[in-house]
């Protein structure tokens, strides 16, 4: 997964064409001395053709008589698709799926269960981010392939000219920096009223949630004192731009602002800045980045962690083979290869290292050791369809009670995972 927004949860669709999704060679044949044909779904732009091929090359090589059918697949119906695919019988052998997914397709029973893995798989040297959602109830599910999540991007010329020397270490430096920053016709930061994932962020490091399990049932978490107070901490950083109170990052495109050459920061992830420097080439090499930070010096904030994991579907016909795959993704080698080919964060703490030499990467893999994930419940992404945070987050900004648009925004998510 890119840093994206899940699509609403998806519907059992049975009736989906899953024709070429498993692996055509079955027990006889390979019994027969045939090819045993492995499908694997990965999803478009994830990682590029030449890492794929890499992979394709280096596995069939070593596994003899194994043969990789890499299919891409498009973000958009995917939930539907894969829902149908774990339903039937002629399922692909690994599939690609964003981590706040996995949840959505354990709930379905057609995940295999991959707890007896970890020890195996470094899982105790996991990224939290990734790890915790393709874990339910105890159950390993979904083994975290790569990591992406925001940093800070900052224009080094206006920091420079507002004698700014450092990057903030912690989040009151940044507050103090940021209003020096904005001044004249300079924005400190341009942060949009709705973006949310930054918000949640600011949450847990207060101690909030966005929303809590209750036994077997999840409630809306937003009105604590604790979520409250990562909601003020938002509102203080918004003022000390323009961001529109009423939209997202998207609306319209945060790295576009930033090419103007007066907004000083923006929270996006790394690659923003390839945008950003396309949109105006004059500020290539002027650009800098850091972690959000934290409450103590040099300890990055919680922030959203996006990305990755792979599940074996139990339709699968070859679950032994589909697990090699998934283990060498996961293993050292195409950690490092990946992350080197696509400035992803690899899926261990002790392999952020070998990105070190990327700036933007690097203050990517630092935030991403303290990296959360979004509630895990299967009806999440329903909740994100809908999306009551951005509302709520809308509210307080233009005026309202916050405590009050806070329990209402809490009431409707829990009524949405009640569903």
């Amino acid at each position: 997964m890119k840093i994206r927004s899940i699509a609403a949860a998806a519907a059992i669709a049975l009736t989906l064409p899953l024709a070429a999704c498993s692996s055509t060679s079955g027990p006889d044949a390979e019994a027969a001395g045939g090819t045993e044909e492995l499908t694997v779904w990965i999803m478009r732009d994830s990682v590029s053709d030449a890492y794929l091929k890499r992979f394709e090359k280096d596995f069939e090589q070593r596994h003899k008589g194994t043969a990789l059918d890499i299919q891409i697949q498009e973000w958009d119906g995917i939930g539907e698709k894969i829902t149908a695919a774990l339903a039937g019988r002629d399922a692909p052998d690994v599939i690609e799926v964003g981590n706040t997914q996995v949840a959505q397709y354990a709930a379905s029973g057609g995940v295999k269960d991959l707890t007896d893995k970890v020890g195996e798989l470094a899982g105790a040297d996991w990224l939290p981010g990734l790890a915790d959602p393709g874990r339910i109830d105890g159950k390993q599910y979904g083994i975290p392939w790569y990591a992406a999540n925001r940093v800070v991007i900052y224009n080094k010329d206006l920091f420079a000219a507002a004698g700014i020397t450092a990057p903030p270490s912690t989040r009151d430096d940044w507050l103090e920096i940021t209003k020096k920053l904005d001044t004249g016709s300079t924005q400190g930061v341009y942060l949009p009223g709705q973006n949310w994932y930054t918000l949640a962020g600011f949450i847990w490091d207060e101690g909030g949630e966005l929303a809590e399990r209750e036994g077997d049932t999840w409630k809306g978490a937003l009105h604590s004192p604790e979520a409250l107070k990562g909601m003020e901490f938002y509102q203080r950083l918004q003022a000390l731009g323009d961001g529109p109170k009423d939209s997202d990052e998207a609306k319209p495109p945060q790295a576009d602002v930033f090419a103007k050459g007066d907004v000083a920061q923006i929270i996006s992830v790394p690659g923003g800045a390839k945008i950003i420097e396309q949109a105006n080439p004059a500020l290539a090499g002027k650009l800098g980045f850091f972690p959000v930070p934290g409450d103590t010096a040099g300890e990055p904030g919680a922030t959203f962690t996006g990305g990755s994991d792979l599940i074996i579907p139990e339709a699968s016909a070859h679950h032994d083979a589909a697990y090699q795959v998934v283990k060498e993704l996961a293993g050292d080698k195409w950690q490092t290869d990946l992350a080197k080919t696509m400035s992803y964060v690899p899926n261990r703490t002790s392999l952020a290292g070998v990105i070190e030499d990327n700036e933007g990467t690097a203050a990517m893999a630092a935030a991403a050791a303290h990296g959360r994930a979004t509630p895990n419940s299967p009806q999440w992404a329903a909740v994100e369809a809908t999306n009551p945070v951005k509302q709520y987050m809308t509210a307080v900004l233009t005026g309202s009670d916050p405590a009050k648009a806070a329990k209402e925004a809490s009431d409707k998510i829990t009524k949405t995972l009640g569903s």
